[in-house]
């Protein structure tokens, strides 16, 4: 089912001339608007106007991550403050949140993507929505609840925890879709049979899972034990949030990205070379209508590639394939973009602790664990069990508070961890990804 036939069926040649279109406004905004983009434009020596083909996307700089920490808060809005009406973000590596700001134009074509896709999924005005995705800053719980309430849908606003508490809700408020990570849905799925609630038997028949890799294994695995069909849904907050992308119910063979609002390319992540159309690479995006933070060409360090053979669903926007990973060392544990920077930020600060650590990821119950292990100096070591656990949680509390993830701390005794000739070998990742 198209939720807008007219934009997601554009002819190929009618969705570049619109790219170009909107790709030289955007431009010439953000050279107007954003001292930052004037001042990179002006450093390789072009102009907006140098922009006459979607061709020329490579003479553009790229934008990074570190840019828009580095502008924190406001650093990179196109528009007034008193324009924006809703500020959206995600951790940074030093304390420092990545700001995001929404105009209501933004907030409107957001709810329009996110209804596109999970109507891509086979959501309908019929059902009813419940949203596991967490509220708040993170822009997962808000961007499927605006898709949902776009397509007319009943939407159930759970956000995240309570697992018990959201297996008696689906049941009784006979939820018909459900938003979540993968791992978390599995999590609802094992609390529902300690309640005695088999999801095969409730109305729940889509689910929407992303915020985190998941395979294929994963995929099936869940369908069967939950007697679901689960989409893929891909989105990132610096972008938007979900809705960048979603898999079409017909065929589950990559995620169709809005052209029509996102310029996507595909690079080397070694040179920034463009790469060609099939081949995997990392995915660099383009905002093309963003009004209160527009991006230029933003290395989201997701591996993929573009499909642009045509699709039994009829939709003519490419897809991307199932992300392969990242290239860098960001963490996704339950949703949440976790950086070994940050934890060691919060190491740091306290005394007897030593800069040697290591960040072991596992997957239990189906649910993503987080372990911190760090040295202690002989000093501290020597000291009581009770000083050590009082550390311990200390330093747990403080990555709850910091990062908004639940982990468990183990303090090592000195040259505990395994040295490394090159450089350090900061994470264990035991999930397995088949």
């Amino acid at each position: 089912m198209l939720f807008n036939t007219r934009q997601e069926t554009l002819p190929r040649e009618e969705i570049e001339t619109l790219q170009l279109r909107r790709l030289q406004d955007v431009c010439a905004r953000v050279y107007a608007n954003v001292p930052f983009y004037r001042k990179k434009f002006d450093e390789i020596g072009i102009q907006p106007s140098d922009i006459k083909s979607l061709s020329d996307l490579q003479l553009i700089p790229f934008t990074e991550k570190q840019d828009l920490r580095d502008h924190y808060p406001y650093g990179l809005f196109a528009v007034p403050r008193e324009n924006i009406v809703r500020l959206q973000a995600s951790s940074g590596t030093t304390g420092k949140a990545v700001v995001l700001g929404y105009t209501q134009r933004d907030l409107d074509n957001w709810a329009e993507m996110a209804a596109r896709s999970l109507s891509a999924a086979g959501v309908t005005r019929k059902d009813v929505v419940h949203v596991a995705y967490g509220y708040g800053l993170f822009t997962g719980g808000l961007g499927a609840h605006g898709g949902a309430e776009a397509l007319g849908a009943t939407v159930v606003p759970a956000s995240g925890g309570a697992t018990r508490r959201q297996t008696y809700l689906l049941r009784d408020f006979g939820a018909t879709v459900l938003c979540c990570t993968p791992s978390y849905a599995l999590h609802l799925w094992e609390s529902g049979l300690e309640e005695g609630i088999d999801f095969r038997e409730l109305p729940l028949r889509i689910g929407c899972f992303g915020a985190e890799p998941w395979s294929e294994v994963m995929r099936k695995d869940i369908e069967q034990k939950m007697g679901i069909d689960a989409m893929n849904i891909y989105g990132l907050s610096e972008i938007m949030g979900p809705g960048v992308a979603m898999e079409c119910v017909e065929a589950k063979n990559g995620l169709h990205l809005w052209e029509d609002h996102f310029l996507p390319e595909i690079i080397d992540p070694v040179t920034g070379k463009q790469l060609p159309p099939g081949e995997k690479g990392e995915l660099v995006l383009t905002t093309l209508t963003k009004e209160g933070t527009p991006l230029l060409r933003y290395r989201t360090r997701d591996l993929t590639s573009l499909d642009y053979t045509p699709c039994s669903c009829g939709r003519t926007h490419v897809r991307i394939t199932r992300l392969a990973g990242r290239t860098d060392d960001m963490l996704i544990i339950r949703g949440v973009n976790v950086f070994p920077q940050q934890i060691e930020a919060i190491i740091i600060e306290n005394e007897g602790l030593s800069p040697n650590y290591q960040l072991i990821v596992d997957r239990k119950d189906n649910l993503d664990t987080l372990e911190i292990c760090v040295e202690i100096d002989g000093q501290l070591f020597s000291d009581e069990i009770r000083h050590l656990q009082n550390l311990e949680n200390r330093i747990q509390k403080k990555v709850k508070e910091f990062l908004g993830v639940t982990t468990r701390v183990r303090l090592l005794e000195p040259h505990s961890i395994e040295r490394s000739q090159g450089k350090a070998k900061r994470i264990i990742d035991k999930r397995t990804m088949l």
